[in-house]
C-alpha cells in the first residue's frame, strides 16, 4: 500500500522537532490507521500546565460525508463541578468536593483544516468555530465534546489535516490522571478526535462510569520535561535528546494503536526484562517503580508475563515488541489502568507473600492489552466486551499462575496487613460473585454502558460478565470456548467489534445457536435463582417409603438446572430440568429414605445469587462448620485485641 509521509517542523514551547507520519498502513500495518497523530507536548513543571500541538491525519472510513469534526476533551470534565462527569459522580454517592488546586481543563487555542497536504487557506482557520455539544444529556455546562463545522464535507475515504493547537491545566488527581508532587500521570490529555460510524459521530461525553472509544493509527510523539524526569509512554522510545531551557526531549513512537499515555516523574527506578515462549514472540518489559518498592520487581515481572503467556495462549499473540509497567506513586489515584502498550499496576509498601498485589492487578491490566488493546471495543456503549471479558480471563490466568493465594484483610488505615492462611482467594472471589448479588437486577447489560447508574454498574460490566463467561466454560467446556473466543479475537483484532460479533463466534463455536443464553444474560436484568423448597420422605409401606423433591425457581431468569436427589443406600436420582416453569415436583417410590436433594450440584450457573437455597438434608450434620468458624472469629478477635495492646 501507499506509504504518505509528511516532515513537520513545531516549535512547542521553544522545542522543535521532525517527524515523519504515515496516512495508509504499510505493508507491515495491522489496523486502518486513520486517526493518526503526530504530537509535540511541552510539561511546565512549575506552573502545573501543558502547551501542546498535534496534526492528525484523519481518514473517512465511514461510508457517509462529514460537515464536521468532532473532538473529545476529556480534562474539561474537571473544568466546573457541573460537568456531567462530577455530576454522575455526586449521583453515585461521591459527594467530595474537589480541592481548590485539582481542577483541570483542556483549551484549544487554534485548529486549521488543510486537504491534500497543502497549507491551510485562510477560510479553513475554524478557531472561532470551534462550539461544544452534550450529545448523551443535553448538558450545556460540560464541555468534553467539541465540534468543528467544515467548510465542505469529507467524502468516505478522503484524508484531510488537522493542526491542533492547545494549553492544559493538569488537574490533582482525577480519574488516573494529573499530579502529586513531582509525579505525572498523563492519560486522555491531548484534543482526540470521535470515532465516524456509518450511521454518524460516535463522541460521547466524558462519563464517570465508563472509558473510552477511538480509532487506530500511528502516533509519533515528542514530549519535553525538566531535564532528570524519567519518562514512559505508549509505543516504544525513539531518542532522547536537549531541548531548551534545560529540558529534556523524549520521542516515541506507536504504530496501530488507538491511544497515547505517558507518566513522568525524577523518582522513578527503571528496570527491564524479555518475555519469552516457545510459541509467542518476545516482548521488552519495562518496568517505572517506585523507590519504596524496590525488591517487588520480580513480581511485577512474573505476572505481567503470566499475561503475555496465558492470554496469548488462549486467544493469540500480544502483537507489539515492548509493554512498560507504571508503578503509580503513593496517593496518584493513577493505579489500576490500561493504555495501549502501558498500563499502570499498584502495590503496597508491605506486600506480604501468597498474597495477589501486586500481582493480581498487574495480569488484569496487562490483560487489557488483549481485551481493549487489540479488540478496540467501544467502551462508552460497551464495556463489558473488554472489561467483563478481561474479568473473566483474568480470574482464570489468576488461578493457574497464582496459587496459593490467601485473602488478605488491612488494618490500622489500610496500612499493616493480615493474611488468613486458612482462606484461599477463590476463582468465584475472583469474579465478583459478592458484588454481583448486591447489584443483579440494576440494568440490564444491553443498556448503553454509560447510562447504568454509576455505583452499581461495575457489577454489571465486569462480574456479571466473568460469571456468565465462566457459566459458558462449564457447559460448553473450556476447549470450545477458548477456541471461540480465539477466533473472536483473530477476527476483531484492530477493529471495532459489537456484541453481536462476539454473540456470534460463541454460537459459532459451540455449534449451536446461543441466543436463548444471550437473551437471559445479556438482553435481561432478572437474576438468577434455583433452590430446593421441599424435601419430605414418608413411609407408605413395610420397608416402602415415598419422597417428594419440590425444586423452584425464586428468581425470574431461566437457565435448565439439573436436580439430583441422594438417598440413605448410596443411590441417586437425576432429574434434568429446563428451569421454565415457576416449580416442579419429583416424587420417587422406593426402599430407600431420602438423605438430600440439590439443584445444579456442579453450579454450572455461576450467576446464581443464592447457593444457600441450593440443597436441602434430611439428616443434618454436627455443626462443625459454625463451631470452627466461631473459634476462628475468636482466635482472630484475640490477636487483635492483644496486638491493640501491644501498641497502647
Amino acid at each position: 500500500m501507499l506509504v504518505l509521509a509528511i516532515v513537520t517542523t513545531w516549535a512547542c514551547g521553544g522545542t522543535a522537532a521532525a517527524s515523519q507520519l504515515h496516512d495508509q498502513p504499510s505493508a507491515a500495518g495491522r489496523s486502518p490507521r486513520n486517526a493518526s497523530y503526530d504530537i509535540d507536548v511541552r510539561l511546565d513543571h512549575a506552573r502545573r500546565t501543558l502547551t501542546g500541538r498535534e496534526r492528525i491525519r484523519w481518514r473517512n472510513i465511514s461510508a457517509r460525508p462529514t460537515s464536521e469534526l468532532q473532538f473529545h476533551l476529556y480534562w474539561n470534565a474537571w473544568r466546573n463541578a457541573d460537568s456531567t462527569w462530577l455530576r454522575e459522580r455526586r449521583l453515585g454517592g461521591n459527594t467530595t468536593t474537589p480541592r481548590a488546586d485539582a481542577w483541570g481543563s483542556t483549551n484549544v487555542t487554534s485548529i486549521h483544516v488543510r486537504r491534500g497536504g497543502l497549507p491551510a487557506p485562510p477560510h479553513d482557520d475554524l478557531t472561532s468555530l470551534v462550539h461544544f455539544i452534550a450529545p448523551d444529556d443535553g448538558n450545556a455546562a460540560d464541555r468534553t465534546v467539541m465540534a468543528v463545522p467544515l467548510p465542505s464535507p469529507v467524502a468516505p475515504e478522503e484524508t484531510i489535516e488537522i493542526d491542533v493547537e492547545w494549553t492544559a491545566t493538569i488537574p490533582r488527581p482525577f480519574a488516573r490522571t494529573g499530579y502529586i508532587g513531582d509525579y505525572y500521570f498523563f492519560g486522555q490529555w491531548f484534543p482526540k478526535v470521535g470515532v465516524l460510524e456509518d450511521a454518524g459521530w460516535n463522541t460521547h461525553q466524558f462519563h464517570s462510569g465508563t472509558e473510552f472509544f477511538s480509532d487506530y493509527g500511528v502516533y509519533d510523539v515528542r514530549i519535553t520535561v525538566p531535564r532528570g524526569f524519567v519518562v514512559g509512554a505508549s509505543g516504544k522510545a525513539i531518542d532522547v535528546g536537549d531541548g531548551a531551557d534545560g529540558a529534556t526531549v523524549h520521542h516515541y513512537r506507536g504504530e496501530d494503536i488507538h491511544d497515547f499515555a505517558w507518566t513522568t516523574s525524577p523518582r522513578f527506578v527503571e528496570r527491564t526484562r524479555m518475555f519469552e515462549h516457545p510459541t509467542l514472540p518476545r516482548v521488552q518489559m519495562r518496568l517505572l517503580l517506585q523507590p519504596e518498592h524496590a525488591g517487588q520487581e520480580a513480581r511485577h515481572f512474573a505476572a505481567t508475563a503470566a499475561a503475555l503467556r496465558y492470554y496469548g495462549e488462549w486467544y493469540g499473540p500480544y502483537p507489539y515488541d515492548a509493554v512498560t509497567i507504571v508503578d503509580p506513586a503513593f496517593q496518584s489515584a493513577s493505579g489500576g489502568m490500561e493504555y495501549p502498550t502501558l498500563f499502570t499496576a499498584g502495590t503496597r509498601w508491605l506486600a506480604p507473600t501468597d498474597v495477589a498485589t501486586p500481582e493480581a492487578v498487574t495480569i488484569h491490566e496487562a490483560g487489557h492489552q488483549f481485551w481493549y488493546g487489540v479488540v478496540g471495543s467501544n467502551e462508552f456503549e460497551h464495556a463489558w466486551m473488554d472489561e467483563g471479558i478481561n474479568e473473566f480471563s483474568e480470574a482464570r490466568a489468576d488461578e493457574v499462575a497464582l496459587a496459593p493465594n490467601f485473602l488478605v484483610r488491612r488494618y490500622f488505615g489500610g496500612f499493616i496487613p493480615w493474611v488468613f492462611r486458612d482462606i484461599r482467594v477463590s476463582r468465584q472471589m475472583n469474579e465478583g460473585l459478592a458484588n454481583y448479588r448486591i447489584d443483579a437486577e440494576a440494568d440490564a447489560q444491553a443498556t448503553a454502558s454509560f447510562r447504568y447508574w454509576p455505583s452499581t454498574g461495575a457489577s454489571i460490566t465486569y462480574y456479571k460478565t466473568a460469571l456468565w463467561l465462566h457459566t459458558l466454560e462449564k457447559t460448553l467446556g473450556w476447549p470450545t470456548l477458548q477456541k471461540a473466543m480465539a477466533a473472536y479475537f483473530e477476527r476483531w483484532k484492530f477493529r471495532h467489534p459489537a456484541p453481536a460479533d462476539f454473540f456470534q463466534a460463541v454460537s459459532d463455536g459451540a455449534g449451536r445457536d446461543m441466543t436463548p443464553f444471550f437473551d437471559q444474560v445479556y438482553r435481561g436484568s432478572n437474576a438468577f435463582d434455583y433452590g430446593v423448597q421441599e424435601l419430605i420422605t414418608s413411609g407408605i409401606g413395610t420397608g416402602r417409603f415415598r419422597t417428594t423433591v419440590v425444586v423452584r425457581r425464586y428468581g425470574e431468569a431461566v437457565f435448565p438446572i439439573d436436580i439430583v436427589t441422594t438417598f440413605e443406600d448410596g443411590s441417586r436420582k437425576t432429574e434434568r430440568w429446563d428451569g421454565v416453569d415457576r416449580r416442579r415436583i419429583y416424587v420417587y417410590e422406593g426402599a430407600s429414605r431420602a438423605r438430600a436433594a440439590q439443584v445444579d450440584p456442579e453450579r454450572l450457573l455461576m450467576l446464581d445469587v443464592n447457593y444457600t437455597n441450593n440443597s436441602r438434608t434430611l439428616q443434618p450434620r454436627a455443626a462443625t462448620a459454625a463451631t470452627k468458624w466461631s473459634l476462628t472469629w475468636m482466635g482472630w478477635l484475640q490477636d487483635v485485641l492483644l496486638t491493640y495492646v501491644s501498641l497502647v
